[in-house]
C-alpha cells in the first residue's frame, strides 16, 4: 500500500482519537484527515505534480506533521529540514533534491528569503502561521485521491552528514511499509501514546509514521527539554519515546528524575549513537523494564537489529552487563553480517564491516549513482560501521570506517575507549579522537563534557583508562569542553572535534 493509506485505514478505526497533540490542542484522526486533503487539493491546484518534492522547515508542531500527511496524500515526496541546520545545509538540501514547495515554521521564517533567494527551483513558500488558512481552499472535502504505487518515492531524508554533505535517501512506500511490519511485531500495544521531543525530521519522525497502523496518538514538543519530557510523560501518559543518549543522560542527571511518575511508559528507545552499559542499566532502574534500542540507519530504515525491553530487563538480572553493549540481533524483516574488504562473509567473532539484507532498505541516493554503487557492493548494503556478531547472533558495534584511530601501527576504536570514560560518574558525554603526533603519526585525544557541578580531573580518568583498556587505547591527552558539537538529531560530530585539532596541518591522517 500507498503510505497514506496506512493513515486512512487508522482513521477509519479511530476517528475521534487525537493524532496530533502541541500547544495548540489536539486533533483526531478525522480532524487531520479532512485537513490533509485540503492541503492536497491546495498542492493540486498550483500545480504540483505527483513526485514534487515538499519540504517542511520547522520545529515539531501539529501544524507541520499536518503538512507531511498532506503532502503524501498529493503523492508528493517529503523532505524533510531541520531548523537546526546550518543554512548552507538547508540550501544544499533544497537545492539537491529539487524542492519546489517550502511549508515554514514562524520560528524560521527570518531564514526564507535568504534560502529563496538561493534556491532558484523552490517556486513557493507558505507560512504555518494565521495567513496558512487563505492558502487552503474554503472547502474541504474528501476528494479521491490520485492512484499510486507502492514503489513511488515517498520520503527523501538526508544521510546523518557527519562526515560530509548529506545525501537524500530514496525511500518508497514499500520500504516505509517494511518499517511499519517492524513496528507492528516489535513495539504492539492497544493505543501508543508517542512522544515527538527529539527532531520530527529525523528518527523520531520516522517513528511517527512506522507507528501509523497502531492508531498512536502523538505528543509534539517543539524540542527537548529535560523537565519538560518528564512533565509530559506524565501528564499525557506516555508510553512510546524515541530520545539519543545525550538527551537520555540529560535525563538522568536532572535533579527531579526520581520524582516523576514514569508508569505508563512501555518503550523508550534510545539511538543513533552507542550508550554505555553503565547507564543504560541505571535508565532501566529509574525508567524501568522499558528501555529498547536498535541499529538502522536513514539509508536501512528502523529495527534492522532489535534489543527488546525483556532482552534488557534479562541480562540486567543476570548481572553481566557485557551484553549491554550490543545493539540486539536481527530484526524480523533483515539479514545482519559481517564482511571483509574483499567481500567475504566473516564467521562469528570477527570484525568487519556490518552489511544488511531487508526490504527496507533504501532504492538508492538521490542523484548519485556512482555512491549507491558502492554502497550495495556484493548484493548487500554497507553500512560503514565496524561490528562483530557472537554466537547468539547479537551484533556489537565497535566504530565507523572513517573513526578508526592508528597510532603507532595500531588500530583504536574510539568507541571502547569512550564507553570507559562513560563509566566515570562526572562524565556527561565524550568524543575520542585521533590528533597530529610526530611520533605516533595519531596520538589518542579525548575530549569530555562534564556533568553539572563536577570538576575535571585528568589524572582519574587516565587512571580509569589504564585500568580498563590496552596500553596504546589509552588517551595520550585529555581535555574538557563545556559542550560538545552536536549534530540535529544530538550524534557528536567527531568531524568538528577531529577538525580543531587537525586545522592548518597539511596531511589529514
Amino acid at each position: 500500500m500507498r503510505l497514506i493509506e496506512h493513515f486512512d485505514k487508522a482513521a477509519e478505526r479511530w476517528p475521534e482519537r487525537a493524532f496530533l497533540v502541541d500547544a495548540a490542542g489536539s486533533r483526531t484522526y478525522r480532524e487531520v484527515q479532512l485537513q490533509s486533503h485540503r492541503i492536497a487539493a491546495a498542492l493540486r491546484r498550483d500545480g504540483l505534480a505527483r513526485g514534487a518534492r515538499v519540504a517542511i522547515y520547522s520545529a515539531n508542531s501539529a501544524a507541520a506533521f499536518e503538512c507531511v500527511i498532506g503532502a503524501l496524500r498529493a503523492g508528493a515526496v517529503w523532505v524533510p529540514v531541520s531548523t537546526r541546520n546550518h543554512l548552507d545545509d538547508t540550501v544544499h538540501t533544497l537545492v539537491e533534491t529539487g524542492t519546489e514547495l517550502l511549508f515554514y515554521g514562524p520560528d524560521v521564517a527570518p531564514q526564507v528569503d535568504t534560502l529563496a533567494s538561493r534556491c532558484p527551483g523552490l517556486r513557493q513558500r507558505v507560512a504555518l502561521d494565521e495567513h496558512f488558512e487563505r492558502w487552503l481552499p474554503t472547502q474541504a472535502t474528501f476528494d479521491e485521491d490520485e492512484p499510486g504505487t507502492p514503489d513511488e518515492l515517498a520520503t527523501l531524508f538526508s544521510s546523518g552528514g557527519t562526515t560530509g554533505r548529506p545525501k537524500g535517501v530514496m525511500m518508497s512506500s514499500a520500504g516505509w511499509e517494511a518499517m511499519i511490519a517492524g513496528t507492528l511485531a516489535l513495539q504492539p500495544h492497544p493505543h501508543p501514546i508517542h512522544l515527538v521531543a527529539a527532531p520530527m525530521t529525523h528518527a523520531a519522525g520516522g517513528s511517527a509514521l512506522a507507528m501509523l497502523p497502531l492508531g498512536a496518538t502523538h505528543v509534539l514538543l517543539p524540542g527537548f527539554d529535560a523537565l519538560q519530557v518528564m512533565q509530559a510523560i506524565e501528564t499525557y501518559r506516555v508510553t512510546h519515546l524515541f530520545l539519543p543518549p545525550t538527551a537520555i543522560y540529560k535525563l538522568l542527571a536532572h535533579p527531579d528524575v526520581r520524582a516523576h511518575d514514569f508508569s505508563s511508559l512501555r518503550y523508550l528507545n534510545y539511538a543513533s549513537a552507542p550508550m554505555a552499559p553503565e547507564r543504560v542499566r541505571e535508565a532501566c532502574e529509574v525508567f524501568g523494564p522499558v528501555m529498547t534500542t536498535a541499529f538502522g540507519q536513514t539509508e536501512t530504515g528502523l529495527n534492522v537489529t532489535a534489543f527488546t525491553p525483556t532482552d534488557h530487563a534479562e541480562v540486567v538480572a543476570s548481572g553481566d552487563l557485557t551484553r549491554l553493549a550490543s545493539c540486539g540481533r536481527a530484526g524480523p524483516f533483515f539479514r545482519v553480517a559481517i564482511m571483509d574488504e574483499q567481500g567475504r562473509l566473516l564467521p562469528h567473532g570477527e570484525r568487519g564491516e556490518v552489511v544488511v539484507r531487508g526490504a527496507s532498505v533504501m532504492k538508492g541516493y538521490l542523484n548519485n549513482a556512482e555512491e549507491t554503487a558502492r554502497v550495495s557492493a556484493h548484493g548487500w548494503h554497507h553500512t560503514g560501521d565496524i561490528g562483530q556478531l557472537d554466537a547468539q547472533g547479537w551484533l556489537f558495534l565497535v566504530d565507523r570506517l572513517r573513526d578508526v584511530i592508528v597510532s603507532g601501527g595500531f588500530n583504536v576504536f574510539p568507541s571502547e575507549v569512550e564507553r570507559v570514560l562513560l563509566s566515570h560518574p562526572a562524565v556527561q558525554d565524550c568524543a575520542v579522537v585521533g590528533v597530529p603526533d610526530a611520533l605516533w603519526g595519531e596520538a589518542v585525544k579525548a575530549v569530555v563534557e562534564l556533568k553539572p557541578g563536577c570538576g575535571f580531573d585528568e589524572a582519574a580518568l587516565r587512571t580509569l583508562c589504564r585500568e580498563r583498556l590496552a596500553s596504546h587505547q589509552v588517551p595520550k591527552s585529555f581535555e574538557a569542553w563545556a559542550q560538545l558539537p552536536r549534530s540535529p538529531v544530538g550524534k557528536l560530530l567527531k568531524r568538528t572535534v577531529r577538525e580543531h585539532f587537525w586545522d592548518g596541518q597539511a596531511r589529514r591522517v
